[in-house]
């Protein structure tokens, strides 16, 4: 779950200090080693085409994973890697669901892991650590396990979603595509067609309820994922503009009339009966079930990561598959094949880390043609890293999808950064339960994010996102 996230975001470390109750909270699954020297202390070795950091050997590497969609065991594949370049280096993969409780503190303490997933609901906002971050420059630069440039192997544009402020600091891993997922199987049987525009969903839902099912289902740690369809919908119609204002914080920007019309019928939606009742009491997990397994509900947007975040929940011969969000309007600026995607699952390595160079080199396994390829295999989705995917998706109808919305988009793909850099999801997350569940209105949901918006930008404190 991302940026999801990107995943997919997430975050409190923008609500100001933290509590000395959260200093006590060591006992996590990364709590702090007893050894607090940090400030890159540890051995060091000696640099070489093999070794471009400087990682000694036999030393350790602290990873902090967000045990989320994707689960953690990908990165503890980088053991079976880094082996071949330098000996004895050991990678102690420590899986955290609540990112930014456990390990503020631990930036605080100035002795933070050596590499963190900075992914999950409770991500750190960026900007709020940004100074206390290693540019990743020189991840990019290094040659990759076979020899070849990272930066020639890779997909374009990877750089920007982990940039703040003109730092490049965070290497997101995961090509993350965002869609509206449904099982072709059932639609075929039904004789149905994914919606391209809301007023074809808010018919498709009637049909939906005349057979004894919902249009729609959310869970209340994932109930903004329907934020991110609002936004991808209303960019799609009204342009670049929706998305500068939101990213800049303009004071009318959740009043714009695109947004404003996809709220209209999300709102109607809800009134109508069409969401799965209770999904702001209900497990995110649980709630995707209801649609994944019991297809209770017909459609769910989230990215690319849902299939194998619900492997285990999945009604056999369901065969996922993903389409771009729904357009407003046939007056669309973007068109209906233009697609939310961005590098997601935002890796990055303390300053202070005892092991930074160590970091970065668990970084460069991960990017090789070896360690992609397994990802792609398991998790059922495509790593920044070019050309290890086939065409079959490796069975995957999942994965297959996500390649044909991007060959579909072409040059229309766009994405934001503003609720992950400025840690917004948490409180975002209360208004859109309320929203779902009916409790309240697209006024009142639309009075509750401008709020969330208004008081970072009056906060002078916090350093501001340089848009363009």
């Amino acid at each position: 779950m991302t940026t999801r996230n990107g995943s997919l975001n997430r975050r409190t470390f923008l609500r100001g200090a933290i509590a000395t109750a959260a200093m006590a909270s060591m006992a996590a699954a990364c709590g702090s080693p007893s050894d607090d020297s940090g400030s890159k202390g540890g051995p060091k070795g000696e640099t070489s085409a093999k070794n471009p950091f400087g990682v000694a050997k036999n030393s350790k590497v602290e990873a902090c994973i967000f045990d989320g969609g994707y689960g953690v065991d990908y990165v503890d594949y980088a053991n079976q890697v880094i082996g071949s370049q330098i000996a004895g280096v050991k990678v102690a993969v420590k899986p955290v669901v609540d990112i930014a409780p456990e390990l503020q503190p631990r930036f605080v303490g100035g002795n933070p892991p050596d590499l963190i997933d900075n992914s999950g609901e409770d991500q750190i906002g960026f900007l709020s650590i940004l100074d206390q971050l290693e540019p990743l420059d020189d991840v990019l630069e290094a040659n990759n396990y076979e020899g070849k440039k990272i930066a020639d192997t890779i997909y374009a544009g990877v750089k920007e979603p982990g940039t703040f402020n003109g730092k490049f600091v965070a290497l997101n891993y995961v090509m993350t595509v965002y869609g509206v997922w449904y099982s072709k199987t059932l639609f075929e049987a039904n004789g149905w067609t994914p919606p391209k525009t809301w007023d074809e969903a808010l018919e498709l839902g009637r049909k939906a309820k005349a057979k004894g099912k919902f249009l729609f289902v959310h869970g209340k740690e994932a109930a903004t994922y329907y934020q991110t369809l609002l936004i991808e919908s209303a960019i799609k119609e009204g342009g670049d503009e929706v998305r500068l204002a939101l990213e800049k914080l303009e004071k009318d920007a959740w009043s714009h009339p695109a947004i404003q019309g996809v709220l209209k019928v999300m709102e109607t939606m809800v009134k109508e009966g069409m969401f799965v009742p209770g999904g702001s009491g209900t497990q995110f997990q649980k709630a995707q079930a209801s649609w994944s397994n019991d297809q209770k509900a017909l459609l769910y947007p989230t990215g690319g990561w849902i299939e194998n975040e619900m492997k285990d929940a999945t009604k056999a011969d369901f065969q996922m598959t993903g389409v771009p969000s729904m357009t407003l309007t046939a007056d669309s600026k973007l068109p209906y094949e233009a697609v939310h995607a961005a590098a997601g699952e935002p890796f990055i390595v303390p300053t202070k880390a005892k092991n930074a160079a160590g970091g970065k080199e668990v970084l460069r396994a991960m990017l090789s043609e070896k360690a992609a390829a397994n990802f792609s295999k398991t998790k059922l989705a495509p790593t920044i890293v070019k050309g290890t995917v086939p065409a079959d998706g490796y069975g995957s109808s999942a994965l297959v999808a996500q390649s044909k919305m991007l060959e579909a988009a072409g040059e229309n793909i766009f994405t934001w950064n503003f609720v992950g850099a400025y840690g917004m999801n948490t409180d975002q997350l209360v208004p859109w339960n309320s929203f779902l569940a009916g409790d309240l209105d697209a006024k009142g949901l639309t009075a509750a994010l401008q709020k969330i918006s208004d008081k970072v930008a009056d906060d002078d404190s916090i350093e501001k996102l340089k848009v363009s």
